[in-house]
């Protein structure tokens, strides 16, 4: 007798009836792939988080840089460097800025009282955004005294 393929006999050589035997996957095997993507993501997905958060910090410290610039020109003409109200009140009886930074993920404070010589700078992470759990780095501070700026907490400004 004639062998008759897969394809004489109407079926494809790879169904379940072929002569190939039974294909596809089992529930075993799905479940073994699904595990293993479950601890991949349970290791990466923290990681990217950590990574956005320490990315957004940039954006407090283009605003502090850019306040300082501001703050350096105003006590050109003044003899105090500029409080939270100069800094916030709009031109031209102001500095223009805002007291929240261009991502809106930090508010950018000055210390109180400010003098000819030193001023403090605050970007405090805005409650309820991920930089609030920044830990460590949901603030950052730099203190101006006689030209010299001190930036704290030091981890948090390397690059």
């Amino acid at each position: 007798m004639a062998k008759v393929s897969a394809f004489a006999q109407g079926r494809a050589p790879w169904s379940a009836t072929g002569r190939f035997g039974l294909r596809g996957f089992t529930l075993i095997e799905l479940m073994i792939a699904v595990v293993v993507v479950a601890i991949l993501a349970a290791v990466a997905f923290p990681a990217y988080q950590s990574q956005l958060r320490r990315s957004r910090r940039s954006d407090a410290i283009q605003a502090i840089a850019q306040a300082q610039q501001i703050q350096e020109r105003w006590r050109v003409n003044n003899p105090t460097y500029a409080t939270n109200d100069v800094l916030t009140t709009a031109w031209p009886s102001g500095l223009g800025l805002t007291s929240t930074t261009t991502g809106g993920y930090y508010t950018l404070s000055i210390g109180a009282n400010p003098t000819s010589t030193a001023y403090t700078m605050t970007a405090t992470a805005v409650a309820g955004t991920s930089q609030a759990s920044d830990t460590g780095c949901s603030t950052l501070t730099v203190s101006v005294s006689n030209g010299a700026a001190t930036m704290k907490p030091t981890s948090c400004w390397s690059k």
